[in-house]
C-alpha cells in the first residue's frame, strides 16, 4: 500500500459548510451504475453558476428536509422533531440491542399471489395505498386534543390501519408503532389524553413497551428476544412487572413465546433420541425466547422449506451420467459444487468475488442434466457482473426448447418482473436455483424464495461469509453453515491481485501491508473529518480519473455512517457542489444528480436524476425509469456519490474511497471493514483518520451476535451432515 501525493499538491476548494446530521439507519444498496450526462440540463446549470453557489452555499447550512410546524414546541415539538428525523434519514430509530441497523426494517412483504404477473420496470415506484382522507383528519382531531403535532396524522393512519383514531383514543401508546417515536414520548402524549389515569403500570404500556423493545431487536437483526434480555431491557424502560407485561403481550397475541432446547456439543439430533430417553424423564436445555409472530412464522416456514429440500430426493430431467459429464468438463472447486448439487436438494457454496466462476459453470452446465437453471442476486450490478461470466460460454437450451438457464435480481423474480415465470401451480417455472449474495437474505425474503420452489428443485446458496449481514432480520446464511444441515463447497478460486490479498487478510483478521506497483492500493492519511472530506473530492474528482484512469461517475465514496461531519450527508454535499452542482431545485436534487433510491425500507435502487415534473421526481435506475411520487422523494431518495457499506453489499466498483474519519473508530469491525473494501475492483483509496482503531477492528472486532431461531428449527428436522 502507499500514499498518493498527487493528491497533497493541488488546491481545491474546501469542502462545504455543512451541518452535522446524526447517523441514519438506511437501505442497502443495489449497485452503481455510470451515470449518463444529461447535457441540455448542465448547459442550463452552468449558465447559472454564480447564483447556483450562492444557494447551494445556503442550502448546505440548511441540509436536511424543511420542517413542518415550526412554530410548536416543548413535547410537541421534541416530537415532531423525532419522528421527522428518521423518516429523513438525519437520526437512527432509538435501538436497545447493540448497534443500529443498517437499514430501517422494511415493511412486511406482499404474498406472492399465483400466477405472478409481470411488472414493468417503470411500476418499481408504485407508492402504497395512502390511508383515507378522513382517516387522516380523524386522527388529526385526536393529534390536536392532546396538543400533539398534527402532521403525524398520515404516518400514524398508515401505521394503526382501519378506525386509528379510535384506536388511538383507547391506547395512546399505540402511537411506539410510528417510527422514530420514543417510549418518553408516547408516555408525554398519553398524559395528555388520559390524565390522572395514565401511569406507568398501565396495562397498555407494558404491551406497547413490549413490542417497541421487540421492534428495536429487529432493526438490530434479531428475530427473537432471549427472555432475561427482553425482560431486562423492560425494567430499564420503568415497566414496573416486566414478566406480566410479557405475559399480557402474549396473552393479546401481539408476542409469541418459543422453548428452543440447546443441544450440547457432540450431543445427537433430537429426532435421532430414543423415544424412551424422554420418557425417562431426560430434561434438556432450553432457552425461552420471545418474539413477533411476523419473523416467527418467517423463520419457521424457511426452516420448513428448507428441510423439504434437504430430505427430499432431486427432480432428474436427464440421464445421470449426464452429471458426471459436467462435472468432467469443470475443474477444482466447481467440480465438487456440481457433484454435490448432482446428489443433494440444497448445497452452500462459499468464497470471494472470485469464486462467482464456480456458479457460473454449474448455471453454464445445468442445461445438460436437462435442468432449467436460474441465478439471482442481490442487486442489479451483482446480476449484471453474474452475467457478464456468462458471456463467453455457449449455453444451450434445455430439453424441449425450455430456455437453460438465466439471471435476475431477488426481488425482481419475486415480484415476477424478472425470471422464468410460474408454473400452474404457482411456482417458479424452475429445477435449480443458484442465490448469489446469499448474507444479504434476511428471513422474509429467504423464506419467500424457498416457499417458491417446486418440489424436487435444487436450491444454492452462494456467498462470502465474511461481509456484512442482511440488513433485515436474521442471519440465514451464517445459520445454515453453523448447523451444517448440507453439503458445504468451499471455493478455491482466490480473489486476485494486491486487491485480493488484502481483503483475503481481513478475512481471518490480519490488515497486511500489501505491495501495490500498480496504485491498486492507496492511503490518503488525515487529520480530521473536515480534511477527510476535502481529500475525498480530490480523489473522486482529479486524482483517480487522472492517475488510475476511472471517471468519477464509477468511482463510490463508502463511509460508516450517514451522519457526523465526514458521513455521507456530508460528502454528498461536496460532491454534489463539485461534480454537479446545481440549486436544489426539486427537493434539494437537479438533472444529473447521483441518486440512491429505496422503493420500501431495506432496498436501495442506485440511479440518477433525469427531470422533476407533476408527476414526482423523474430517475433512471438500472436503466428503467422510475417516477417518485413528490410526497415521497424526501423518504426515499438520497444523493448517491457516497453510501454506506450497508448500501453498498452486493454491488461493485472500478475505484472505491473508503472513508475512515476520527469519529467512525467506533462503528468499524471486522465485517464493516472487509465489505467496504472488497467493493472495489481495480483501486481503492482509503482516507484513513483512524489511527490504530483500523488493524484493531480487522483483528478484534468480529460480527455483532444476532438472536435467532433458524438453527434449532433446522436441528430439529434434519440430522447434521457431519
Amino acid at each position: 500500500m502507499s500514499t498518493e501525493p498527487e493528491t497533497t499538491e493541488e488546491a481545491e476548494p474546501g469542502p462545504p459548510d455543512v451541518t452535522d446530521a446524526a447517523e441514519t439507519t438506511d437501505s442497502g444498496t443495489e449497485g452503481a451504475k455510470a451515470a449518463p450526462e444529461v447535457s441540455e440540463a448542465k448547459a442550463e446549470l452552468a449558465a447559472q453558476k454564480v447564483e447556483r453557489e450562492r444557494i447551494e452555499r445556503r442550502k448546505a447550512e440548511k441540509q436536511g428536509p424543511i420542517e413542518s410546524g415550526t412554530k410548536l414546541s416543548g413535547q410537541a415539538a421534541d416530537l415532531l422533531a423525532a419522528v421527522r428525523a428518521v423518516e429523513s434519514g438525519e437520526k437512527p430509530a432509538a435501538t436497545v440491542f447493540g448497534e443500529p441497523a443498517p437499514a430501517p426494517r422494511r415493511p412486511a412483504p406482499e404474498p406472492v399471489h399465483r400466477p405472478q404477473p409481470t411488472a414493468p420496470a417503470a411500476d418499481r415506484a408504485a407508492a402504497p395505498a395512502a390511508p383515507a382522507p378522513e382517516a387522516v383528519d380523524a386522527v388529526r382531531r385526536v393529534l390536536t386534543a392532546a396538543g400533539a403535532p398534527e402532521t403525524l396524522a398520515p404516518q400514524i393512519a398508515a401505521a394503526l390501519g382501519e378506525a386509528a383514531d379510535a384506536r388511538l383514543r383507547e391506547d395512546p401508546w399505540q402511537l411506539l408503532r410510528v417510527a422514530g417515536v420514543r417510549p418518553d414520548q408516547a408516555d408525554g402524549f398519553a398524559r395528555a389524553l388520559l390524565g390522572a389515569e395514565c401511569g406507568p403500570d398501565d396495562e397498555r404500556r407494558g404491551r406497547a413497551v413490549t413490542g417497541w423493545l421487540l421492534e428495536q431487536a429487529a432493526l438490530a437483526g434479531h428475530t427473537a428476544l432471549e427472555l432475561p434480555a427482553l425482560t431486562a431491557a423492560l425494567a430499564r424502560q420503568s415497566v414496573p412487572d416486566p414478566g406480566e407485561a410479557v405475559q399480557s403481550s402474549v396473552a393479546e397475541g401481539e408476542a409469541l413465546v418459543f422453548q428452543d432446547a440447546l443441544d450440547e456439543p457432540g450431543a445427537p439430533a433430537r429426532q435421532e433420541r430414543r423415544e424412551d430417553e424422554e420418557e425417562d424423564g431426560e430434561e434438556r436445555p432450553v432457552r425461552v425466547l420471545v418474539g413477533l409472530e411476523r419473523y416467527a412464522l418467517a423463520e419457521e416456514s424457511l426452516a420448513d422449506g428448507l428441510a423439504r429440500l434437504i430430505n427430499s430426493v432431486p427432480k432428474e430431467d436427464g440421464p445421470a451420467e449426464a452429471w458426471e459429464r459436467a462435472a468432467a468438463g469443470a475443474r477444482g472447486s466447481a467440480a465438487e459444487l456440481i457433484r454435490a448439487v448432482a446428489a443433494n436438494g440444497l448445497v452452500l457454496h462459499t468464497g470471494g468475488h472470485a469464486s462467482l466462476a464456480d456458479p457460473a459453470r454449474l448455471l453454464h452446465e445445468a442445461p445438460g442434466p436437462g435442468l432449467r437453471a436460474w441465478a439471482v442476486a442481490h442487486t442489479d450490478s451483482g446480476r449484471d457482473d453474474f452475467t457478464a461470466l456468462l458471456t463467453g460460454l455457449d449455453v444451450p437450451d434445455g430439453p424441449s426448447g425450455r430456455p437453460g438457464r438465466g439471471s435476475a435480481t431477488v426481488a425482481g423474480m419475486l415480484s415476477g418482473a424478472e425470471g422464468p415465470g410460474r408454473d400452474s401451480d404457482g411456482a417458479l417455472d424452475l429445477d435449480l436455483l443458484i442465490v448469489l449474495d446469499a448474507p444479504q437474505l434476511d428471513v422474509e425474503t429467504a423464506a419467500l424464495l424457498v416457499e417458491s420452489l417446486p418440489d424436487g428443485a435444487r436450491l444454492v446458496l452462494a456467498g462470502d461469509p465474511a461481509v456484512l449481514w442482511s440488513a433485515g432480520p436474521g442471519r440465514v446464511f451464517a445459520d445454515l453453515l453453523s448447523a451444517r444441515v448440507c453439503p458445504q463447497v468451499a471455493s478455491r478460486v482466490p480473489d486476485p491481485g494486491p486487491l485480493g490479498e488484502l481483503v483475503s487478510g481481513i478475512g481471518v483478521g490480519e490488515l497486511n501491508q500489501v505491495e501495490a506497483p500498480g496504485k491498486e492500493i492507496v492511503i490518503v492519511p488525515v487529520r480530521d473529518a473536515g480534511e477527510a472530506v476535502h481529500r475525498t473530492v480530490q480523489l473522486v474528482a482529479d486524482s483517480v480519473p487522472r492517475a488510475i484512469g476511472v471517471p468519477a461517475e464509477e468511482t463510490v465514496v463508502i463511509t460508516p455512517g450517514h451522519g457526523g461531519a465526514a458521513g455521507t450527508r456530508a460528502l454528498n454535499a461536496a460532491l454534489k457542489q463539485r461534480l454537479n452542482p446545481g440549486p436544489g431545485r426539486f427537493g434539494g436534487f437537479d438533472p444529473g444528480d447521483r441518486i440512491a433510491y429505496a422503493p420500501a425500507p431495506g432496498r436501495t435502487l442506485p440511479g440518477q436524476v433525469v427531470k422533476a415534473d407533476a408527476d414526482g421526481l423523474h430517475l433512471t435506475c438500472s436503466g428503467a425509469p422510475v417516477v417518485v411520487p413528490r410526497e415521497r422523494v424526501e423518504q426515499s431518495v438520497r444523493h448517491g456519490w457516497a453510501l454506506t457499506a450497508h448500501q453498498a453489499a452486493g454491488g461493485r466498483w472500478p475505484a472505491v474511497v473508503v472513508v475512515l474519519p476520527g469519529d467512525a473508530a467506533q462503528a468499524l469491525s471486522r465485517p464493516w471493514v472487509y465489505t467496504a473494501f472488497s467493493r472495489a475492483g481495480r483501486h481503492l483509496s482509503v482516507v484513513h483518520g483512524v489511527e490504530q482503531a483500523l488493524p484493531r477492528a480487522v483483528a478484534e472486532s468480529a460480527a455483532k451476535p444476532r438472536t435467532t431461531r433458524l438453527p434449532a428449527l433446522l436441528r430439529a428436522q434434519v440430522p447434521a451432515s457431519g
